[in-house]
């Protein structure tokens, strides 16, 4: 007979192992069997009662918990001088927590009676139950200008860098923060606004050189209008939101429904679980799950909140910052799906079978609580068999069967052909400082192919679910590339030896079977980049013209309303269209789709251009101090004003002026997509090897300018240019001929080798 434990020692273990508190699993846990099961049942019947626990359905929690992150009323300081909280909002019997606050060097003074969104840790064997990290103070807005500090005798004036912005800032002596002439600060207005004089202001950030790492995204906020402040009745409306019970909707809290996102995610508005389906018609069959936040039930149509989303658009995400699309109480509380909280959700369960097709689906408003928030590299161990601690307990019942119903959708992928562009993804790491300290190469795991396909699938459903119901959307759009692009491609293709049949109606398979050809050469880079850049961009739109590069008839955004104002409009459109609320559609949304559908395209073009040109700048700063070095790299632009070169290192694009291509004239052709030089018929074209010395890196605009030292292993010789003019017609036409007789050759040593 095992020995029943204790109630305190139950109590410990579900607050030691929040992700395994079923009855079944304190049994396991402690070793009870058979009979036993009684005893222990009847001991947390008792806790039950006397309100130590709380079930829910099959598993029990500790109520006196306070979620990861929480509205705080600042206290004070206690006897020993240290600043204590309380919590805004406490759902225990008992005692509120006692709540320290831990300050960085960075952050606002805090006093008593403020209220602030801060992150909370629990802690044991203090006086006080949680440490909280502040995220932002709640109710206060202060105008942010960034600009250029110039000191003056009264303490100094800012020059914002905003474009058309002549007005100054006046900087009192005593709230320059310390910041020297020259520098480029983030300040905020002090003081009541005047109407004479100067407005005055207060440094908050000292960003250094304007040309520094660090100020490369404020910059780019700037430059491109992305509105990085939220206006004052929108932090307020924020503020007052409350979260949303079990009144109608579905009760999803028992379902394992986890979230699995990078490692240094700022949100999580995305969970998912896979329960084999025990319908004996679709044996070896899944129930997939995927959860969204419900962002629609706090942003309604109309609202400070929902004008502001649209104005944004989208949120906007770089190497040190995210500038979000919603206030930090809904991208950072709310609305993102932490673990162990109840958090609002639109579901949608779908039927799949082996092969991977989707039999049916059903979508649901509900309310679910995550037992994990899982990242995806620990995933990927688990399943390379190396699971932690926190992903072990979940491996057979959760994070297995999400795997094979994976599995069971990549056969499906494979029958539809999407497009399997294969590029890799530049991860820019910085210090603390925002110093570009490397830069490298993601890995792509099966983690996130997992989850990227669920997303794929959910959205398709929504598309398709709107459609069947008659209902407006807005429907993510991407269109075959146009006759013009597709030439382009050809004879990219062409000079690296590989073809892409003409005359017939492209689909996704023609340009796989093209990507297929160069995947185990040296050009497969070259020839995935010139791929991509035929593609037209994707869009959003009321009509539905299908997804090319997913070779899908329907697709609309649905899966991350936190960060894209499409997916409010698609979930809006769910809840019309299941009559869940007043929150749904409303007569003036559907009334602005078309322009609200150009608006959102256009702001993701802003945000895409913003991301670009931050990490040009980022990596023209992380190569500054290596100007006169040479690098390896690859040709992939021919113009007519230069040549432009990948750099192996760090994916970087660089520009080799004609000025730099060495001791004679070149010419552009066009037709071939190459230059010829005037005296040697020498013949740079595209996917070339090429070694580079770096001339310059300018942080400011993103620009490098190299010099061509070697092509094809061949050194480029420097000097005063000799003549000019075309190059001589036999060496043009042998430059060609010996262009074509390679081609063949690699298009022969291809077709051998299958």
């Amino acid at each position: 007979m095992a020995r029943i434990p204790s109630k305190s020692e139950i109590l410990d273990w579900i607050s030691e192992n929040p992700t395994q508190t079923s009855k079944r699993d304190i049994a396991k846990a402690f070793g009870i069997k058979g009979a036993d099961r009684i005893d222990l049942k009847r001991i947390l019947k008792e806790l039950e009662d006397e309100g130590v626990l709380r079930k829910s359905k099959k598993s029990y929690r500790d109520p006196e918990k306070l979620p990861p992150v929480s509205v705080l009323q600042v206290l004070g300081p206690d006897s020993d001088g240290d600043l204590m909280a309380r919590p805004m909002e406490w759902g225990g019997d008992g005692p509120e927590p006692g709540i320290l606050l831990v300050p960085r060097a960075s952050d606002p003074a805090l006093g008593e009676g403020d209220r602030i969104l801060a992150r909370l840790t629990e802690v044991k064997g203090e006086a006080h139950a949680y440490e909280a990290r502040l995220i932002r103070r709640i109710g206060t807005n202060p105008l942010r200008i960034l600009g250029v500090f110039s000191a003056r005798s009264e303490g100094g004036r800012i020059k914002p860098v905003e474009k058309g912005s002549d007005k100054e800032w006046l900087v009192p002596e005593g709230l320059s923060g310390g910041a020297k002439d020259g520098e480029l600060v983030e300040a905020e207005q002090a003081g009541p606004k005047n109407r004479m004089g100067l407005p005055k202001a207060r440094v908050i950030s000292r960003l250094g050189d304007p040309t520094a790492p660090r100020a490369v995204s404020l910059i780019a906020i700037h430059q491109h209008g992305i509105p990085d402040r939220f206006p004052d009745e929108v932090i307020e409306e924020a503020d007052k939101q409350k979260p949303a019970g079990l009144k109608g909707r579905e009760d999803l809290r028992d379902l394992p429904l986890i979230t699995i996102d990078p490692s240094d995610a700022r949100d999580h508005d995305d969970a998912c679980c896979a329960i084999p389906d025990e319908d004996p018609k679709n044996e070896g069959g899944h129930l997939l799950w995927v959860a969204i936040a419900d962002v629609a039930h706090y942003v309604r149509p109309g609202s400070a909140l929902d004008r502001e989303a649209r104005k944004r658009g989208n949120s906007t995400y770089f190497p040190d910052r995210v500038v979000p699309m919603l206030p930090d109480r809904l991208s950072g509380d709310l609305c993102s799906l932490h673990e162990g909280v109840p958090r609002a959700c639109i579901a949608v369960e779908m039927k799949i079978d082996p092969k991977g097709r989707k039999l049916s689906h059903r979508f649901v408003r509900g309310l679910m609580k995550s037992p994990a928030s899982l990242n995806y590299v620990e995933v990927q161990a688990g399943m390379d068999g190396s699971p932690n601690d926190k992903v072990a307990p979940l491996m057979e019942d959760v994070i297995r069967p999400l795997f094979a119903c994976y599995d069971s959708l990549v056969k499906a992928r494979a029958e539809r052909q999407p497009l399997e562009l294969d590029l890799p993804e530049r991860q820019i790491v910085i210090d603390d400082a925002g110093k570009v300290t490397e830069v490298a190469f993601k890995d792509r795991l099966d983690a996130h192919r997992l989850i990227e396909e669920f997303m794929v699938l959910a959205n398709v459903a929504a598309a398709e679910t709107l459609i069947a119901k008659r209902q407006p959307l807005l429907f993510r759009v991407h269109e075959e590339p146009s006759p013009e692009k597709l030439d382009t491609l050809r004879e990219v293709a062409g000079a690296s030896g590989f073809t892409l049949a003409k005359g017939q109606v492209l689909k996704t398979a023609h340009l796989n079977r093209l990507l297929e050809q160069a995947a185990e050469t040296e050009t497969n880079e070259l020839i995935n980049m010139a791929t991509l850049r035929s593609m037209t961009q994707a869009y959003y739109n009321p009509e539905n013209f299908g997804h090319f590069g997913l070779a899908l008839k329907a697709y609309a955004h649905f899966t991350s309303p936190i960060r894209r104002y499409s997916d409010l409009i698609v979930h809006r459109a769910l809840i019309r269209a299941h009559g869940w609320g007043d929150d749904g559609l409303s007569p003036q949304d559907i009334e602005d789709l078309d322009s609200t559908a150009e608006h959102i395209s256009d702001t993701e073009r802003r945000s895409m251009m913003a991301e670009r040109d931050t990490t040009d700048r980022y990596l023209a700063a992380y190569l500054n101090d290596r100007v006169g070095s040479e690098f390896t790299g690859r040709i992939s632009g021919i113009a007519r004003f230069g040549v432009f070169v990948k750099l192996d290192e760090t994916g970087a694009d660089a520009m080799i002026p004609m000025r730099n291509l060495g001791a004679e004239y070149f010419h552009y052709d066009c037709e071939t997509q190459t230059l010829m030089g005037a005296d040697t018929g020498k013949v740079i074209g595209m996917g070339q090897r090429a070694v580079v010395k770096l001339n310059e890196a300018a942080p400011v605009t993103g620009g490098l300018i190299v010099e061509l030292v070697s092509l094809e292993g061949k050194t480029v010789r420097h000097g005063p240019k000799s003549g000019r003019g075309k190059p001589p017609r036999r060496k043009q036409a042998k430059a060609r001929k010996k262009a074509t007789k390679t081609a063949r050759k690699v298009k022969r040593t291809r077709q051998s080798k299958r």
